[in-house]
This record gives structure tokens, C-alpha cells and sequence, in this order.
């Protein structure tokens, strides 16, 4: 990738780590304006139909739904690589508060490069950031980006394009599972350049006799018209 959208450390600096949390704990996600500009997401975009990808996936080869998605290979894009860095020790506090009121016996390290040492020692060592790309009629199924035995239970999307002004459709889609009860939808629609935090796989609630555990999966609905493109980072390595 060229050097003109590339991002220099600190990229989070002016973010509201705290709101984040805050959003987090209540909600499973929160959406953080603006953080990719126009020329970077536009980068990413062109960056598709080039080198760097390790695999590709056509979602209807594996009924995951209708669509593509290529996994970058080692080494990262600078961005990748940055906010995979930086926003890993912003999350990760969030994570282990999680496991703690739901007393898991896990326990997330303070770095990305501690975390990435105890994936490559459970097998894990794939890179899992990616670019997906939806047309006219494209969708995602509902689902967890689950790799391997290690896993983050959050990551990132950063939406490349506009919604109605590149396409139309395509919300994003979240699913809480709360037992013993209905299911929650949760639709979003973040603007071209936003960074959506979400859970990958549950978050803890708060019930009448303490926390408890509610399964979240996440997905896209079909696209109308245009195309959308979405660049996924995700901090757990793959075994494949």
C-alpha cells in the first residue's frame, strides 16, 4: 500500500477510551466516528483487487452467504498492524472485566505481542485481518469469528463505504441470545470511515442474581444496490 493514507502511531489518541468502555459494558459495541478518512478508506478499496492476501473466500462455496472476503497476509498493512497494537491494550481491560463478572478462568496480557505469543503457542499463527466486499444481493449469515482454542471476545470493522450514497441494504447485524428469553437484534448502519468495536462472541448483563452470559453472533443484511466494502480486524491468529 502506498504511503499517502498510511497511519502514523497514535491514531487512537483522541478517542474516548472511557466512553468506549462505558458503551462496551452496556451495550456490546460502540461505534467511534471518523477514524479512517476518506483517502484511506478509498486505499483499502483499491487495495482489494492486489497482493498481500494469503486466502480467499467465496461465502456461497460455504453457505456463509453471498459474497467475498480476502485475509491479509503477513506482514500487515502499517494501519492493520497499529490498531491492532493499539487498540488490543484499550480492549483488553474491557475483556478481562467481562471474564471476571462472569468468572472465567482466563486472563488477556496487557499487550498485543503477549497475546499474539500465547496464539502462535496454541497452533494459531494466520492472520486474521481481512476485506470484505458485498454486491447487489450480498449478505452475511449470522455467525462468530472464532479461529482456534485462543480467541479475543472483541475485535473491529471499519466501514469503507457510505451507506445510500454506495449502497443501500446492508446493515449490520448483531443477535444477542439471552437465555432463556427472545432473541435481540440490534441493526446498525455506521457511516463511511467509523469504527465499529463489537463483541465476537458474548458479553456479560446483568441480572436480579448477578451477571450472566449472553451469546452474541453478528452479520450483514442483504445489499439493495451499490457495492459495500468492510475492512475487519481481528486480534486472534487462525490455525488455517
Amino acid at each position: 500500500m502506498s504511503t499517502s493514507a498510511k497511519a502514523s502511531p497514535g491514531i487512537f489518541s483522541a478517542i474516548d477510551w472511557a466512553s468506549v468502555a462505558t458503551s462496551m459494558h452496556a451495550n456490546g459495541y460502540a461505534i467511534i466516528p471518523e477514524v479512517l478518512n476518506g483517502p484511506q478508506c478509498d486505499q483499502f478499496i483499491a487495495a482489494y483487487d492486489g497482493p498481500g492476501f494469503r486466502k480467499t473466500v467465496i461465502m456461497e462455496r460455504h453457505r456463509f452467504g453471498a459474497g467475498e472476503y480476502k485475509y491479509f497476509d503477513y506482514p500487515l498493512p502499517e494501519l492493520v498492524q497499529i490498531v491492532r497494537v493499539e487498540a488490543y491494550s484499550q480492549l483488553a481491560p474491557i475483556a478481562n472485566e467481562w471474564a471476571d463478572r462472569l468468572n472465567l478462568a482466563v486472563r488477556y496480557p496487557d499487550s498485543f505481542g503477549e497475546f499474539q505469543a500465547a496464539c502462535a503457542g496454541a497452533g494459531q499463527a494466520k492472520p486474521t485481518p481481512l476485506i470484505l466486499k458485498y454486491g447487489q444481493g450480498g449478505f452475511n449469515t449470522m455467525h462468530q469469528d472464532l479461529y482456534g482454542e485462543v480467541y479475543f471476545p472483541i475485535q473491529i470493522a471499519f466501514f469503507l463505504n457510505g451507506p445510500e450514497a454506495d449502497y443501500t441494504g446492508g446493515e449490520f447485524v448483531l443477535l444477542e441470545q439471552v437465555p432463556r428469553s427472545q432473541s435481540k437484534v440490534i441493526v446498525l448502519k455506521p457511516c463511511k470511515g467509523d469504527m465499529l468495536i463489537f463483541t465476537t462472541n458474548f458479553r456479560p448483563v446483568k441480572g436480579s442474581r448477578g451477571y450472566y452470559r449472553v451469546n452474541v453472533r453478528h452479520g450483514v443484511s442483504k445489499i439493495h444496490s451499490g457495492v459495500r466494502h468492510t475492512l475487519g480486524v481481528i486480534f486472534h491468529d487462525a490455525l488455517t
